[in-house]
């Protein structure tokens, strides 16, 4: 609503706060109605009866619910929506977290080549991000290694004959890429790159230019939304040229 004299604009917000629950969808409401030059009414619903009443007398689901002229929005992606925001997509598919995976992989290794050398720009910065980025990748894979199996199963030809390795890739993804960066025990790093990232590269392509399928990738755990395709191939690929790099120049 707007003021009368002074033509601020006004919103009335009802949400959680709790002693021992604040709700952040709440925090984020009120944040963005007072970004977009609202004035808050903040009323805060403090129990769990007082919230419950607040649902069955507007005949609402969820807190908050936000009001404004009168009527109400709804809760967060309502408001997002009224006021011309984007609404993530929960389902949506995203390359975004194994990017984010690859930026941060580049930053360390730059990073790190910058400490040793004083340069960034140099052959073992790339070494170094491969590396990294094995490990990073690892680790989603390793918090939830059922969730990753049951996702990897879905396209790798290896995985689907022998069932173990499901569940042994993210260690193996992990362990090459530590020995890796360490330069240490190359006899199980090479091979072990080699192996993994050649049977993964040929079962991404496979599954999307042969079968032409439409699934996520488990490259960044079991819950990714990231499909499976040129990105997935990179990781693989990525895999392979460390291992043959290593090969071809021994004493890096």
């Amino acid at each position: 609503m707007t003021g009368p004299m002074t033509g601020t604009k006004t919103a009335v917000l009802h949400r959680m706060v709790m002693d021992k629950h604040i709700c952040p969808y709440g925090i984020k409401s009120k944040y963005l109605l007072e970004r977009e030059g609202f004035t808050v009414d903040d009323r805060w619903l403090t129990t769990r009866e007082q919230t419950d009443a607040f649902k069955v007398e507007h005949g609402v689901k969820t807190t908050p619910q936000t009001f404004i002229d009168g009527a109400r929005i709804g809760g967060n992606d309502d408001l997002r929506r009224h006021l011309g925001k984007s609404v993530k997509d929960a389902d949506a598919v995203s390359y975004v977290p194994v990017l984010a995976i690859f930026a941060m992989a580049a930053l360390m290794a730059g990073a790190i080549s910058w400490m040793m050398t004083g340069s960034v720009l140099t052959i073992r910065t790339a070494e170094m991000f491969i590396a990294v980025a094995m490990c990073l990748l690892a680790v989603p894979k390793l918090q939830d290694v059922e969730a990753f199996a049951t996702m990897f199963l879905g396209y790798d030809l290896l995985a689907r004959r022998w069932l173990p390795y499901a569940y042994i890739y993210p260690f193996a993804e992990g362990l090459a890429g530590v020995l890796m960066l360490a330069h240490a025990f190359d006899w199980i790093a090479i091979p072990t790159a080699l192996f993994i990232g050649t049977i993964g590269a040929v079962s991404v392509f496979y599954a999307v230019y042969i079968q032409k399928r439409d699934i996520k990738c488990a490259c960044v755990g079991g819950s990714s939304r990231v499909p499976l395709g040129f990105v997935s191939l990179t990781e693989n690929v990525m895999m392979v040229a460390m291992a043959v790099w290593m090969i071809m120049s021994p004493a890096m």
